[in-house]
């Protein structure tokens, strides 16, 4: 029953009754469904005022710098918890008991080979093609080689897709690097964790095989986690209206990566490094930081500021601390990264960026770790695929477990008139 009604009124028309409904946090939603029987509809490009699902797995308040999985705040998820325990979470509603989380680590572990024939993929693209077109590739071929458990009607068969997608990402982000190195592709260890393995596929070479910093896996855990969901993104919702069609899970996944290779959504990283290349030097900071001042020059600063949070990103804290980590066990002397931490210092100290509360977000601090780590530019939304899989899984299953309809939008149709084909 909705707790309250809006009402609509039309020129001309009778009054129309809407229900709203409350959730258990955040606004409240007026339930449109009822317009189509009325002959209107409403018109929201972007989607920015529209819920198009109920959900239960994360809730955003942007104005507050709130970022909750299941209802835990996301700083906590990234201090206390690992990325396999945060993927429980999400997956199942609770944070699994210790018996529960040694279980679910060890069936992540047993699934991270892929099929050896697999590997005969990747000689069809050219070594220089983008890892993010190998990604939406393989990932979406997943079900020709495991087609064993594509039911989605079947619980069992959505738990297992879910287990071996989450398992095999990382293998395969790592094989895309290695291919476009030109070097072996290093098969999984089981008695690595989840970070440490894929660091271990991503640097290691069959003849020189190094033991992994724990500081290093560490921040490569929090990227993980601190990726892991952001509720209804571009990507998210790509993976839930492909699978609103009954498609299978690793299509639906592969519909998210090709919706997160996109520079708005993904990309976001890449352009913090490139935005870098285009300063140059910490001498040039004073005149970029002007451009970005001025609202009739087209630079921006990227890596400040966020979209969804209007105060600050809850996940920069975090990701700062790690990043600080990071540099301290590298002893890394890099120009850029020196450039980065010094524009950090600037716009977090400049009234103009303080007042519009352009912050430093997750995206600026994760591209300086990942290029410290040895990650290419290149492979940085491969990163970010594989920590949001979980997400995207969740909410997949989510919708499937429950009754849903076809994604179907409208439009507000402005062309032609219907007119007769000319005769000859």
């Amino acid at each position: 029953m909705a707790d309250k009604k809006a009402q609509l009124i039309i020129e001309g028309a009778a009054p129309i009754d809407l229900p709203v409904y409350s959730g258990t946090m955040g606004p409240d939603v007026v339930d449109v469904r009822g317009l189509t029987g009325e002959g209107v509809f409403t018109f929201d490009p972007g989607f920015m005022a529209t819920s198009s699902c109920e959900s239960k797995i994360t809730y955003i308040d942007g104005d507050k710098g709130i970022l909750l999985h299941r209802g835990y705040p996301i700083d906590q998820l990234a201090e206390k918890s690992d990325f396999l325990e945060t993927c429980y979470l999400l997956l199942k509603g609770e944070l699994p008991s210790a018996e529960e989380k040694t279980k679910f680590d060890n069936t992540i572990k047993n699934h991270t080979m892929v099929h050896e024939q697999l590997k005969n993929f990747f000689n069809g693209f050219r070594r220089d093609a983008h890892p993010m077109a190998i990604m939406c590739g393989v990932v979406g071929a997943l079900s020709a080689f495991y087609h064993d458990s594509l039911d989605i009607n079947d619980p069992h068969h959505r738990e297992i897709s879910a287990v071996r997608l989450i398992a095999k990402m990382p293998t395969l982000a790592a094989m895309v690097y290695k291919y476009s190195m030109g070097q072996p592709m290093m098969y999984p260890r089981n008695d690595l964790s989840y970070s440490e393995n894929f660091l271990h596929m991503m640097f290691n070479t069959p003849c020189d095989e190094k033991k992994i910093s724990p500081v290093l896996a560490k921040a490569m855990d929090r990227i993980f986690v601190l990726h892991a969901d952001h509720e209804q993104n571009a990507s998210t919702s790509t993976v839930r209206l492909a699978g609103s069609s009954g498609a299978n899970p690793f299509a639906c996944i592969a519909a998210g990566i090709a919706a997160l290779w996109g520079p708005a959504h993904g990309g976001a990283n890449e352009a913090v490094l490139r935005m870098l290349d285009e300063i140059g030097d910490v001498s040039n900071i004073e005149k970029f930081v002007a451009k970005a001042k001025d609202k009739d020059d087209p630079f921006k600063l990227m890596g400040f500021g966020h979209r969804v949070y209007k105060n600050f990103d809850p996940r920069a804290k975090v990701m700062k601390q790690t990043c600080d980590e990071v540099l301290a066990e590298l002893g890394i002397n890099d120009p850029q990264l020196e450039l980065a931490m010094k524009l950090e210092e600037i716009a977090r100290n400049d009234p103009y960026f303080k007042e519009r509360n352009l912050y430093p977000n997750v995206d600026f601090y994760s591209g300086i770790i990942l290029k410290a780590i040895g990650i290419p530019t290149e492979m940085f939304t491969v990163i970010f695929a594989t920590g949001r899989t979980p997400g995207w899984i969740a909410h997949w299953n989510e919708m499937i477990s429950g009754p849903y309809k076809i994604g179907r939008p409208r439009q507000l149709y402005t062309g032609s008139e219907q007119r007769d084909y000319p005769s000859k």
